[in-house]
């Protein structure tokens, strides 16, 4: 291909909306233009890497036994409603009518259309397992579209399920696609994690994501580096880091010391942080206690003082809730927000949840009236809980499998498998008739993968000052012919020898054919990240020689016009070669 001929629109200056690198990167470089907030155009550069990446996600498929099929993204609302999430799907979803005045959407995913088409299909044991998968596009009204193609409101997903006739059949599939993910991410050239994930909207037993690590990302994960165990914060289990022995109050440093199970004076000190300076005791030596309003009626969820309530944790023990507000902590436990403590509420019917940490050991809490706080509360002694994990894993924490500290990391999802069960085929009425007749729920999977997340991901992860360094599967173009004519009439006849043999190698060359100068060539080059560069000048042709650049590592070697096709040939053969290609 002809650079001279492609629409790829190079900009010098870092656009001002843009805050990760992938964003900048793909708008300095020309591979998309925004049309409006979370709405991308893909030029050409940008979707020849789109369609690389959806070459290795069909290979890939395909060699599971995956057959590709190609869904509506209008979708009627009548399966959504049959599953319950026409309701529970809020301002996510773009809802329309058609001309009939039928409730119409687009869709987000496919698990009711699939489910639907597998109602009719399938009808008996013989015929699973089945896995049916598209690369098809998804709209979602997302609230706050950023970070250029890493949260849009229109993206392209890889979304595969599978059909089986029992749990046991489920893991099988689930196990094809855990193993498939992995090949396709390293084939993409990425570092990632497999975590234990919350199945969210899309319900069921287990879920898992496939997280790029990235600054840009915006999941955070908790892996430990001893054992091995790898979750998103959103499930992840933690133990806080013990803290020295000793009463509180008993601190060699306070000035307000004071012996344990007295209150003392904490005039205007509401928060952990006030009560923790003006005390001199660490945040770890306090109980944080929060009051919310599940349907059930109110809970206090306490946590320790340097620990925060996680929120979804709570959730899937009492289901939905709110914070209660001001006014009603003053009504429902007679004490202002900021004061409370977990002593004393039996009367008042109040549900007590309590995160593990503070099963054991003395603490300084609210005492239940205003500008006092009281020192030496112990569980069991003082008050009474049902004890769950309900806190936020951060670093430092200890694993809850091996002990050891954990440490956290920034991470994109770039992929997520659910085993579903029967959520959506007990719904929809997707049975079969199992080897004794008897009529019985589908069981199933669900699989996503989005391959422009893959791109941004390969970005973050590869790219330096100068532009993008592309893994080499994913790369527009295999090589960059860079002709530096001059007034040299024996280059540009070379550039093209070599740009020919390279065709005829099978390797996807681009030549910069643009009468421009070197360095305009070179720049633009390095801000493309075509992993290998070919330069043809004057100079050094004349010495019977041209240059093979490294992108990654900027090495350039020498070698005869005659050799540079078949040395590259055989380069990246191996490579892909490595990679599964």
């Amino acid at each position: 291909m002809r650079l001279s001929k492609m629409l790829v629109p190079t900009v010098r200056e870092v656009p001002s909306e843009a805050v990760a690198e992938s964003h900048k990167l793909m708008l300095r470089a020309g591979y998309v233009r925004q049309l409006a907030a979370g709405l991308y155009i893909y030029l050409p550069l940008g979707w020849k890497v789109l369609a690389r990446i959806n070459r290795i996600l069909r290979e890939e498929m395909d060699a599971i036994g995956a057959q590709e099929v190609s869904m509506p993204v209008l979708q009627p609302a009548e399966q959504w409603q049959q599953t319950g999430r026409w309701s529970e799907i809020k301002e996510e979803m773009f809802r329309l009518k058609d001309r009939g005045g039928r409730d119409m959407c687009l869709g987000m995913t496919h698990e009711e259309i699939m489910t639907w088409l597998a109602s009719r299909e399938i009808r008996s044991y013989k015929q699973m397992p089945q896995i049916w998968y598209q690369i098809q596009t998804k709209l979602r009204d997302e609230a706050r579209p950023k970070s250029g193609i890493l949260r849009t409101r229109e993206f392209l997903m890889k979304d595969s399920y599978s059909f089986d006739i029992s749990v046991e059949a489920l893991q099988r599939s689930y196990k094809l696609h855990e193993d498939a993910y992995h090949r396709i991410f390293a084939r993409c050239g990425l570092k990632f994690y497999q975590v234990e994930s919350d199945t969210g909207m899309m319900g069921g037993a287990v879920a898992h994501e496939f997280m790029a690590v990235s600054p840009a990302g915006e999941d955070d994960i908790v892996i430990c580096p001893s054992c091995g165990y790898q979750a998103n914060v959103e499930i992840a289990g933690s133990v806080p880091s013990p803290f020295a022995s000793g009463e509180p109050g008993k601190n060699e440093k306070s000035e307000k010391s004071a012996a344990p199970g007295e209150e003392v004076h904490t005039p205007e000190k509401r928060t952990v942080e006030e009560v923790s300076r003006f005390l001199k005791e660490p945040p770890q030596r306090f109980i944080k206690s929060i009051l919310v309003i599940s349907e059930e009626g109110p809970v206090l969820a306490l946590v320790r003082g340097d620990q925060q309530l996680h929120e979804k944790k709570l959730q899937r023990i009492i289901g939905p809730f709110r914070p209660a507000l001001k006014p009603e902590v003053k009504d429902i436990l007679g004490v202002e927000a900021g004061f409370i403590g977990p002593m004393g509420h039996g009367d008042k019917k109040i549900k007590i949840i309590a995160d593990f940490a503070l099963r054991t050991g003395s603490f300084i809490t609210g005492a239940n009236k205003p500008h006092y706080h009281r020192l030496g509360v112990t569980a069991g002694v003082d008050f009474s809980a049902s004890w769950h994990d309900i806190q936020v894993a951060k670093e430092g924490d200890l694993c809850p499998k091996c002990g050891h500290p954990v440490k956290m990391e920034k991470a994109i999802e770039i992929g997520n498998i659910f085993q579903l069960g029967t959520k959506y085929s007990q719904a929809l009425n997707a049975f079969f008739l199992d080897e004794a007749g008897e009529e019985k729920p589908i069981i199933m999977g669900s699989y996503g993968i989005g391959p422009a997340r893959i791109a941004a991901a390969a970005i973050e992860q590869n790219h330096d000052k100068d532009g993008m360094i592309w893994p080499e599967n994913i790369a527009p173009f295999d090589v960059e012919v860079i002709p530096i004519a001059g007034d040299d009439p024996d280059v540009d006849p070379a550039a093209w020898r070599i740009y020919e043999e390279l065709a005829e190698a099978g390797i996807e060359p681009l030549i910069d054919d643009r009468d421009l100068r070197a360095g305009v060539k070179f720049k633009d080059a390095d801000l493309i990240g075509i992993p290998r560069h070919i330069i043809i000048g004057g100079r050094t042709l004349k010495e019977g020689l041209v240059e093979l650049k490294d992108r990654r590592t900027k090495e350039i070697r020498k070698v005869s016009p005659q050799e540079a096709a078949a040395i590259l040939k055989e380069e990246i053969s191996i490579r892909k070669a490595e990679c599964g290609l």
